[in-house]
C-alpha cells in the first residue's frame, strides 16, 4: 500500500515557528527527505529515522520515493510549501491526493509581521534566480515584498525603484530571520543603493508609504 508523501514547510527557520502538526508528522515518519542543513535543524525529531538527502540531482529523489512508498516520507521544504518551493516539482510527479501538503509561515509573512505591516495588499514574489519585473508592481501596490539573491541585491532593488522615480520608498532588509543573529535594516532606497555591505540570503520590503 502507498502512503501519502508529505510535504511540509518548516517556516523561516527556527524550529519555535515550526508548526507542532508539521513536527508531529516528522516524528511520525520514517523517511526524511530535505537539504542537510534542514534535516540536521529538526534534532531529536530528526533522530532514528532514514534521511534521503536533496541535491541537484532530482531525478534520484524520485526514484527514491518511487521505491520507498511504503514507508512514511515527508519531504521537508523551507518557508510556506505553496511559496516558491519544491511542491511544484512534486505536482508535476505525483497526483494531488498522493500528497498530505502542510504549509508553514513564510520569510515573507515573517518579514512583514516583523515591520508591523500587513501583506494583503502588497505584491509578493522571488528574484531568486529569476526575473520579476518588481518596479512596476511597487508603483501599482505600493508595497512589495522579494526573496532575492546574490545577484538582485537590496542595493541594485533599490537602484532599480529609485532610477523609476520613487527614491523616497523605504526598503526593509532582513538577515538571519528567526534566528538569534536577526538582523532587520531600514533606510531609503535613495541610502540603500551606495550602502556598501554584502548581505547573505535575506528578504526585501519595499514601500512608497510606511
Amino acid at each position: 500500500m502507498k502512503n501519502k508523501i508529505n510535504v511540509l514547510g518548516l517556516g523561516p527557520g527556527n524550529l519555535d515557528y515550526t508548526l507542532p502538526v508539521v513536527l508531529k508528522e516528522i516524528e511520525n515518519s520514517d523517511v526524511i527527505i530535505g537539504g542537510k542543513r534542514h534535516i540536521e535543524s529538526l534534532g531529536k525529531y530528526a533522530e532514528n529515522k532514514e534521511y534521503c538527502y536533496i541535491n541537484a540531482d532530482l531525478q534520484r529523489v524520485l526514484d527514491f520515493i518511487e521505491n520507498n512508498r511504503a514507508k512514511k516520507m515527508s519531504l521537508i521544504l523551507s518557508g510556506d510549501t505553496g511559496f516558491y518551493s519544491m511542491l511544484t516539482f512534486m505536482r508535476q510527479h505525483f497526483k494531488a491526493n498522493e500528497l498530505n501538503v502542510i504549509p508553514g509561515i513564510s520569510s515573507i509573512q515573517y518579514m512583514f509581521a516583523k515591520v508591523s505591516n500587513y501583506w494583503n495588499d502588497a505584491f509578493v514574489s522571488s528574484v531568486h534566480g529569476r526575473n520579476t519585473e518588481y518596479v512596476g508592481k511597487l508603483r501599482e501596490f505600493g508595497k512589495i515584498g522579494l526573496l532575492t539573491d546574490n545577484k538582485n541585491t537590496p542595493q541594485r532593488i533599490a537602484q532599480e525603484v529609485a532610477e523609476a522615480g520613487m527614491s523616497e520608498a523605504t526598503i526593509f532588509v532582513g538577515e538571519n530571520l528567526s534566528y538569534k543573529n536577526e538582523e532587520i535594516l531600514e533606510m531609503s532606497v535613495k541610502e540603500m543603493m551606495v550602502y556598501e555591505r554584502d548581505f547573505k540570503m535575506n528578504v526585501v520590503l519595499v514601500f512608497l508609504q510606511n
